[in-house]
C-alpha cells in the first residue's frame, strides 16, 4: 500500500483538471446506445475504466459486467442492461457490493426484470418494460439518472414519479444534457418526469467538459496557499459542483472567474454555513477550509457521504481531529471550528476524495503530513499528484509493497 509524504509548500501557477468524471459516464453510455461517434476526454482513472469495460461487455454479448468500484458504473448500467434484455451479472471490488441497490431490484420486480440476489454479485434477467416507475427522490439520483437513459429505449411511455424531493439535482440536470445532446428528451414535471418511449440516440462525435468536482481542491488550495488557477472549466457547465466558486466566496476567499478559468489567492477564511444536499461531493474541501475559517463552519445535508468508498463524515472528522482542529459528526454532516492544522499521520480510507482533500490541507499544516491509500486517486485523478507538485506543492508518494 502506498503513501505520501507532503511538506508545507504553496501553490503558485495553472493547472488544468481532467474532464468530468460524471459527464464522461453519461457520454459513454450515450454514444454507445447511439452506435456510434467518440467521446473525446475520457480520463484514464479506475472508474472511467469501469464504465468503459461495461458498455464493451454489453457490445460483445458478455454475461458479466465488472464495475470495479464505481457506484455511478453500476447504477447507470443495470437499467440500461435491463432495457436492452440482456441476461447478466453484475460484480464489483472494495466497498461497492456494500451500497444499496435494492431500489432497482424492487422496481425491476414491477416492471419484468427478475433479479437474483439483493447485492453485488446480482444477476439480472428479463426485459424491462414501460409504465409508471415511483422511488424516492433522497436515496440516490443515481438511480433517476440510470432510468432517465434506459426509459427512452423502451416500448411505450414511461414517468418517474418521485415519492420525496429530489437531492442531488444537479446530477439529474447533467444528464438531461447530455441526452439532448444525443437528441434524446425527458420532460421534468412538477414531481418527476415524463419519458416517451421508442427514441433513438443519435450518433455524434462528444467532447467531455472538464471536471469541477476535481478543481475543488486546487481552487481550496489556492484559497489557504498562495495563488491558483485552474483552467478548462465552463462557467455555464450543467455540474452542481461548480457551485465550490460561491462556498468560496462566502468564506471570503479572493476568486475571479471567466471563460477559461477560476483563480483563487490566498485569503483571510471565516465560517459558513452550508447545506450541500445537492452537492455532497464538495464536502471534503469545504472541510479543508473550514479547518483554516476563523470561527465555526456547519456542513449539512451530507447524509449520503456514510455510503461513499468510505463513510466520509467519519473520515473527515477522525483525519482533521489529528491535525488538532475541533471537529464533531452530526446526523447529516459535521461541525468544524477553525485554527492552526498541523501535520499528521492520516489515514486516506482508501477514498480518493479524502487523500486528494488532506494534501490540500497539508500545504499550510505546522509539519509534515502522511496520508495512506495514496493510490486510491486513481479512482478518479491518477495524475493528481503530478499536478499538485507542478503547482509548488511538495508531495512524495511511497510505495512500500
Amino acid at each position: 500500500m502506498a503513501y505520501v509524504k507532503i511538506k508545507p509548500s504553496s501553490f503558485s501557477g495553472e493547472v488544468t483538471v481532467p474532464p468530468s468524471k460524471s459527464a464522461a459516464h453519461r457520454a459513454l453510455i450515450c454514444s454507445f446506445l447511439s452506435d456510434g461517434g467518440i467521446v473525446n476526454g475520457i480520463s484514464a482513472s479506475d472508474d472511467m475504466r469501469a464504465t468503459r469495460n461495461a458498455v464493451s461487455a454489453l457490445r460483445n454479448g458478455y454475461d458479466t459486467i465488472d464495475c470495479i468500484e464505481s457506484g455511478s458504473t453500476l447504477r447507470f448500467m443495470l437499467p440500461i442492461a435491463a432495457s436492452l434484455g440482456r441476461s447478466v451479472t453484475f460484480t464489483g471490488s472494495g466497498k461497492l457490493p456494500e451500497r444499496p441497490i435494492g431500489e432497482y431490484i424492487r422496481l425491476f420486480s414491477q416492471h419484468g426484470v427478475k433479479c437474483d440476489g439483493e447485492r453485488l454479485p446480482l444477476k439480472i434477467s428479463g426485459k424491462l418494460t414501460s409504465g409508471k416507475y415511483e422511488t424516492a427522490g433522497d436515496i440516490s439520483s443515481q438511480y433517476i439518472t440510470g432510468l432517465l437513459l434506459a426509459l427512452p429505449l423502451l416500448d411505450g411511455d414511461s414517468e418517474i414519479i418521485l415519492t420525496s424531493p429530489l437531492q442531488s439535482k444537479p446530477y439529474v440536470d447533467m444528464t438531461l444534457k447530455v441526452m439532448r445532446d444525443f437528441g434524446v428528451e425527458a420532460k421534468e414535471t412538477e414531481n418527476g418526469y415524463l419519458i416517451k418511449g421508442n427514441q433513438v440516440y443519435k450518433k455524434c462525435d462528444y467532447t467531455v467538459e472538464g471536471d469541477w468536482s476535481q478543481a475543488a481542491f486546487f481552487l481550496v488550495g489556492g484559497a489557504i496557499s498562495g495563488e491558483v488557477t485552474v483552467s478548462g472549466l465552463d462557467p455555464d457547465s450543467a455540474q452542481g459542483d461548480k457551485r465550490i466558486c460561491a462556498l468560496l466566496k462566502e468564506f471570503g476567499a479572493d476568486i475571479r472567474i471567466n471563460k477559461n478559468g477560476v483563480t483563487v489567492k490566498k485569503s483571510a477564511l471565516k465560517g459558513i454555513e452550508a447545506d450541500i444536499s445537492d452537492i455532497p461531493d464538495t464536502a471534503p474541501a469545504l472541510s479543508v477550509l473550514a479547518a483554516y475559517a476563523k470561527g465555526e463552519t456547519v456542513i449539512t445535508g451530507a447524509g449520503r457521504l456514510r455510503l461513499k468508498e468510505s463513510d466520509r463524515i467519519k473520515s473527515i472528522v477522525s483525519n482533521l481531529r489529528k491535525m488538532g482542529i475541533k471537529a464533531e459528526e452530526t446526523s447529516d454532516g459535521m461541525i468544524i471550528t477553525g485554527g492552526a492544522p498541523r501535520g499528521a499521520a492520516l489515514d486516506g480510507f482508501n477514498d480518493h476524495r479524502i487523500v486528494m482533500a488532506f494534501s490540500a490541507a497539508a500545504l499550510c499544516a505546522d509539519g509534515e503530513t502522511e496520508i495512506t491509500h495514496a493510490l486510491s486517486i486513481n479512482k478518479s485523478y491518477p495524475g493528481f499528484f503530478e499536478d499538485y507538485n507542478l503547482l509548488g506543492g511538495a508531495a512524495d508518494v511511497i510505495y512500500n509493497g
